[in-house]
């Protein structure tokens, strides 16, 4: 049993960023793949980043070199920080925990 809540979505403009935050309630937190995802309205859920166990990182081509994902396996957490936010960036942006699922989800909105 798993439980992931995401926080830290709002609205920003187009430029600004934004640091979303996972909270897991799990075991062996530091054993899994976590990540995000995003899905904006009437398209698919796309992979956003994904942060493994041994810390290598893996990156949407069009977030890459402005989101970084992070986690801090004392606190059960995982963070994306997102820079140079632009409109296409609004979605609503779920933690994911690799292989069991996904959370609820958070909502970004990037506009002027």
């Amino acid at each position: 049993q798993v439980q992931l809540v995401e926080s830290g979505g709002g609205l920003v403009q187009p430029g600004g960023s934004l640091r979303l935050s996972c909270a897991a309630s799990l075991s062996a937190f530091n054993s899994y793949t976590m990540g995000w995802d995003r899905q904006a309205p009437g398209k698919q859920r796309e992979l956003v980043a994904r942060l493994s166990p041994d810390f290598n990182t893996h990156y949407a081509d069009s977030v890459k070199g402005r989101f970084t994902i992070s986690r801090d396996n004392a606190k059960n957490m995982v963070y994306l920080q997102m820079n140079s936010l632009k409109p296409e960036d609004t979605a609503v942006y779920y933690c994911y925990c690799g292989p069991i699922g996904w959370g609820q989800g958070t909502q970004v909105t990037v506009s002027s």
